[in-house]
C-alpha cells in the first residue's frame, strides 16, 4: 500500500506543480517581460520486484522559463533603432513646422523687406515710403530674432530631455547591478535552479534600458555586463557604472555626458557614442540638424546684414552723407575651452567675417599642440590650415583669424562659431528714415556740345573713399579711340562689354575706348556706349543737393535676386530655401525610417511572444490537463486508502 500511496502522491505533487505554474503563467500574462514557464517532470525510477521492475511514480526536477536570447536581442536591437528614429523624427518635426511656415517663416518676411525697398525706389521723397521700408525692415529683423529665439528653446529642452535620460540610464543600472546580485545568491542557494522572476524582472530592465541608448550584454556565470558606447561598462556583475551630465568644455550653455571614473574624475564622453535609443536620437537632432539649422538660419541673417550694408553704404543720405550700417550683423562667436591654460597672458582668439559669400554653415576648432597650429572645419573634420605660425589674417571659408593674445600652451583650442549669433543678434541699426541712403553720391553727364552718339551711364560707387569725382574725360579720335583726362592718382579697369578686364597706371594719358566699355577709377564706376565724336566730353562729378535720387534705392532692391551666399550660388532666399529644403528632406527620411523600424520592431516582438508570451487559450488547455491529473492522482491515493481499509477488515 505504501508503494500505490507513494506513487500517487508523486503524482498529486506534480499535478499541483503544474497547476501552480499554469496559475503563475495566467496570472503574469500582462506582466511587462514576463516569460512563460513550465514543469519539467522526470519519472521518479522503478524498483526490481524479482517479477520486474515497478515504477515509483514522477518528480519534478525543474520549472523552466521559455526565453530565447536571440530573440530577446533582436527586440532590444530594434527598440534602440526605433526609439532613435522616432525620437530624431518628433524632435525635427517641431523646426520643419516652424521654418517651414508661410505666414511666420523668414521667407514671407524678406519678400516684405524687399517690397519695403522696391516702394522706396518709386517714392524716394514720400515720408511713408521711407518709414514702411524701416517697419517691414524691423519686421525681418524680428522674424530671424524669433526663429532663433525658438531654436535656442528647444536646444535647452534637449538639455533637460538628456538630463532625464540619464537619470533613467543610471536607475536602469542601479537595478540590474542589484538583480545580478540577487540571482547569484538565489542560484548559488538553490542548486543552480533558475530564479525565473528575478531572470525576467532583470532582462525586461535592459529591455527598457535599450529604448534609452543601444546596449550590448555580455554574459559572465549567471551575471549580465552591460556596456553602452564603444564599450564602456554600465554595470559589471554586482557594481552600476553612473554617468553624469558634463557640460561641453567650450560652450557650457550645452551638456554632455561624463563617465564617473574609479576615481571619482568625471570623464568626458563624445556624444557620437551614444547611438541607438532616446539619447542616440537626441544627440544625432542636435548635431546633425538643430546645430545646422541654426548656422544656417544665421548665415543667411549674417549674409543679409553685410551685404546689404556695404551696398547701402555706397549710397547718399537725404541730407547728402554716405550711407552707415543699415542692419547690425551678428559677429562669430569664439569660445576657449575651460581646460585652456589660465596663466597669464591668456591665449585669446578673434575671428572677423571678411567675405559672407563664402559663409558655410560649420563651426571650426583652432588648437596648438606645442609645435604647430591647426584650424579645422568641424561639419567634415577637414583640415583648412596647419602651421608653425598662427594663421593671422588668413581667411578660411570667408572668415579671418587673428592672434588677440599670443597662444603658448600646447592643448589650448578654441571653436569659432562663424554663425551661430547671426540671427539672434541681427537687428535694424537706423532709426532716422532720412538716413536711408536711396540716392548715389555722384553724377554723371555728357557735355550738350557733343556730336557723336557716346552716352555715359549714371554711375555708383564702388568704394566709400571714392576720390577724384570731380573729373571731365574728352575723346581722342583713333585710332583707335581712346579716352584722356582720368584722375592722375588711381588705376583705371577697362571691362569690355564681353567681360574682358585690363588695368591701366595712373596717369595713362589714352585709354582705348570700345563700345560698352565699363571705366572704374577711384572707387567709383561708369559706363560708355554708342560712338563719341572727337573732342566730346563726359564728366563725373559730387551728387549735390540729389534728395531725389533713387539709383542706390534700386542696387539695393537688385540684391533680392543676387547670388550673395554659398560662393556666390545663392540669393537670400535661395539660401533660407535650402535651409527649409535640408530640414524638410531630413523630417520626411525620418518620418519613414520611424516607420520602418516600428513595423520591424512589432515583427521581432510577434515572434519573441509567440516563443516567451503567455497564451491564455495554451494555458486554458493546461489547466484543465493539470486539473484531470490531480483528479487522477487523488484516485488513486484514494484507492490506496481503501485496499489499506480492507487489508485491516480482513484482520478484524
Amino acid at each position: 500500500m505504501a508503494s500505490i500511496l507513494s506513487v500517487g502522491q508523486s503524482a498529486l505533487a506534480a499535478a499541483q506543480a503544474g497547476l501552480v505554474t499554469t496559475g503563475h503563467n495566467i496570472a503574469n500574462a500582462s506582466t511587462p517581460g514576463y516569460s512563460r514557464q513550465v514543469v519539467v517532470q522526470s519519472s521518479a525510477g522503478s524498483q526490481n520486484t524479482g517479477a520486474g521492475y515497478i515504477g515509483k511514480g514522477a518528480n519534478v526536477t525543474d520549472v523552466k522559463r521559455i526565453y530565447n536570447e536571440l530573440l530577446a536581442g533582436q527586440v532590444r536591437s530594434a527598440q534602440s533603432a526605433q526609439m532613435q528614429s522616432q525620437t530624431y523624427y518628433s524632435q525635427i518635426s517641431m523646426i520643419d513646422n516652424v521654418l517651414a511656415d508661410t505666414a511666420g517663416g523668414v521667407s514671407p518676411a524678406l519678400q516684405d523687406f524687399f517690397k519695403g525697398i522696391q516702394s522706396l525706389a518709386s517714392n524716394v521723397n514720400v515720408p511713408g515710403a521711407r518709414q514702411s521700408a524701416l517697419s517691414s525692415a524691423e519686421a525681418l529683423a524680428a522674424r530671424f530674432q524669433s526663429l532663433d529665439g525658438q531654436l535656442r528653446e528647444q536646444k535647452q529642452s534637449l538639455n533637460g530631455q538628456i538630463s532625464a535620460s540619464v537619470d533613467t540610464i543610471n536607475a536602469y543600472a542601479t537595478q540590474i547591478a542589484k538583480l545580478n546580485d540577487a540571482i547569484e545568491k538565489a542560484m548559488g542557494n538553490n542548486e543552480g535552479k533558475a530564479p525565473n522572476d528575478l531572470l525576467d524582472q532583470r532582462d525586461h530592465a535592459i529591455s527598457e534600458l535599450s529604448k534609452e541608448v543601444k546596449v550590448d550584454v555580455v554574459k559572465q556565470g549567471n551575471s549580465y555586463n552591460v556596456f553602452i558606447g564603444n564599450g564602456q561598462p554600465l554595470v559589471v556583475g554586482a557594481k552600476p557604472q553612473q554617468l553624469a551630465i558634463n557640460p561641453s568644455a567650450t560652450d557650457q550653455s550645452r551638456i554632455g555626458i561624463g563617465y564617473q571614473s574609479v576615481g571619482g574624475e568625471l570623464v568626458p564622453l563624445d556624444e557620437a557614442l551614444f547611438t541607438g535609443g532616446k539619447l542616440g536620437g537626441l544627440f544625432a537632432f542636435r548635431s546633425s540638424t538643430l546645430d545646422v539649422a541654426q548656422n544656417s538660419l544665421g548665415r543667411v541673417a549674417v549674409g543679409l546684414a553685410m551685404t546689404f550694408n556695404a551696398q547701402h553704404k555706397l549710397g547718399q543720405d537725404q541730407a547728402g552723407a554716405l550711407g552707415g550700417d543699415f542692419f547690425v550683423a551678428g559677429a562669430p562667436r569664439v569660445d576657449a575651452n575651460i581646460r585652456n591654460d589660465q596663466t597669464l597672458p591668456v591665449g585669446a582668439v578673434d575671428a572677423t567675417i571678411t567675405d559672407p559669400s563664402k559663409l558655410t554653415t560649420s563651426d571650426y576648432k583652432v588648437a596648438y599642440d606645442g609645435t604647430d597650429y591647426t584650424v579645422t572645419r568641424l561639419a567634415d573634420n577637414k583640415e583648412m590650415y596647419k602651421a608653425g605660425t598662427f594663421p593671422e589674417g588668413v581667411e578660411i571659408d570667408g572668415v579671418t583669424l587673428s592672434e588677440a593674445s599670443p597662444i603658448t600652451t600646447a592643448g589650448d583650442e578654441f571653436i569659432v562659431r562663424p554663425t551661430v549669433d547671426g540671427a539672434k543678434n541681427f537687428a535694424v541699426a537706423i532709426k532716422d528714415i532720412s538716413k536711408i541712403a536711396a540716392g548715389v553720391p555722384l553724377r554723371t553727364s555728357a557735355s550738350t556740345e557733343n556730336t557723336g552718339s557716346g552716352k555715359i551711364s549714371i554711375g555708383s560707387l564702388t568704394s566709400t573713399t571714392a576720390a577724384g569725382m570731380n573729373m571731365t574725360i574728352a575723346y581722342e579720335a583713333g585710332p583707335p579711340g581712346s579716352f584722356t583726362g582720368f584722375d592722375s592718382t588711381a588705376d583705371v579697369v577697362v571691362t569690355s562689354a564681353t567681360g574682358t578686364e585690363t588695368t591701366y597706371p595712373a596717369g595713362t594719358a589714352n585709354i582705348p575706348y570700345t563700345d560698352g566699355d565699363t571705366f572704374a577709377t577711384g572707387g567709383f564706376s561708369f559706363t560708355i556706349t554708342g560712338t563719341p565724336s572727337d573732342g566730346d566730353e563726359f564728366s563725373v562729378s559730387p551728387n549735390t543737393g540729389g534728395v531725389g535720387d533713387t539709383r542706390n534705392a534700386v542696387l539695393l532692391g537688385a540684391l533680392q535676386t543676387t547670388n550673395t551666399l554659398g560662393d556666390k550660388s545663392a540669393t537670400y532666399q535661395g539660401a533660407y530655401a535650402q535651409l527649409v529644403s535640408m530640414v524638410g528632406n531630413k523630417t520626411r527620411e525620418m518620418e519613414v525610417t520611424s516607420r520602418a523600424e516600428s513595423a520591424y520592431l512589432e515583427q521581432a516582438v510577434t515572434t519573441h511572444e509567440a516563443e516567451s508570451g503567455v497564451n491564455l487559450d495554451e494555458e486554458a488547455t493546461n489547466l484543465l490537463r493539470y486539473q484531470q491529473a490531480y483528479q487522477a492522482a487523488a484516485k488513486v491515493m484514494q484507492t490506496a486508502g481503501t485496499l489499506f481499509d480492507t487489508l485491516l477488515s480482513i484482520g478484524n
